[in-house]
């Protein structure tokens, strides 16, 4: 009905069914079809039709103010309807960054956010620095509800809850220059008489694990450790010094000049969200959205 009005409107001011249909964007059968599905509905005529237009009778000269009247009142129901969505509605603060990035969780949520509309997500946006990163994550709680990304500081577990939602590959980047740049993929064994950059500043047993490995198994490979947080200064330093460097699949396109090569290590490093160990309400629901599609249920927020 709200279409028709619309179009009875825009005919009744351009005098003509083609005219309107060009300024609706509608073939001109289409104008015709619901000016008369109207006039049938009304029981009576609103249009005179003649060879140079269309004007309208007396039936339609009186409703023409009433169907304007309509269809301002409809306009300002939207708007009151989403103002009054609006403001039930609650806004999920999920920062990200080069790696650590939210796509993860988007592409989760915008499978489901139909079905829940009093949800939205505010991207905050944060930098990769090992000296303030710490900070950042202090702001889970305060600025930030969620971040999401690899789990590679041990005891975060300590600070914040996590709730993983899978793994990714490790793998290692060299610089486009290096001799092993064009391979597919690398076994261990490549890496012989090559310097390796392990990082591991977040203290985490998985890197632990895999640079014991190295050690004990592969002591031809020079470990360098590089006792700090990962960010986009460690990218820069391998690849300025020709450096292998142990990374993530996810972390794939960080560096254009590194290409990330996947491995033969048999090692995963998990991923998922860090939220506050007390969430608000709303936060505590919205993860209990996210984890009921992983299949599991989170304790319910008093």
């Amino acid at each position: 009905m709200i279409e028709q009005l619309k179009t009875f409107v825009q005919v009744a001011d351009s005098g003509s069914f083609s005219k309107a249909a060009e300024k609706l964007f509608i073939s001109s059968t289409a104008v015709m079809k619901q000016m008369n599905l109207l006039e049938k509905q009304a029981g009576v005529p609103l249009f005179i039709r003649t060879n140079h237009g269309v004007s309208l009778t007396k039936a339609g000269t009186a409703f023409i103010k009433d169907a304007e009247h309509m269809l301002q009142y409809f306009q300002e129901s939207l708007i009151r309807m989403h103002q009054s969505a609006q403001a039930n509605r609650h806004i999920v603060r999920v920062g990200t960054s080069m790696l650590n990035p939210c796509k993860v969780l988007i592409d989760l949520w915008n499978g489901i956010s139909d079905l829940y509309p009093q949800f939205g997500i505010n991207i905050v946006h944060f930098e990769d620095d090992a000296h303030t990163l710490p900070t950042t994550y202090r702001m889970i709680g305060q600025s930030l509800d969620i971040i999401a990304g690899p789990f590679l500081t041990d005891n975060l577990k300590d600070y914040y809850r996590v709730l993983e939602l899978g793994s990714y590959r490790v793998c290692f980047a060299v610089s486009r220059q290096h001799k092993l740049a064009s391979r597919k993929t690398l076994c261990v064994e490549d890496l012989y008489g090559e310097r390796l950059a392990v990082v591991n500043g977040g203290n985490s047993a998985v890197i632990h694990d895999i640079r014991d490995f190295l050690k004990m198994k592969h002591p031809q490979i020079r470990i360098k450790d590089v006792p700090r947080l990962y960010d986009l200064d460690v990218f820069n330093r391998c690849e300025e010094s020709n450096t292998v460097m142990l990374t993530l699949e996810a972390w794939a396109d960080i560096h254009p000049s590194l290409v990330t090569i996947p491995s033969d290590l048999d090692f995963t490093v998990p991923y998922g969200l860090i939220y506050p160990l007390h969430p608000s309400k709303e936060v505590g629901q919205f993860l209990e959205i996210i984890k009921e599609m992983q299949g599991n249920v989170l304790p319910k927020v008093e």
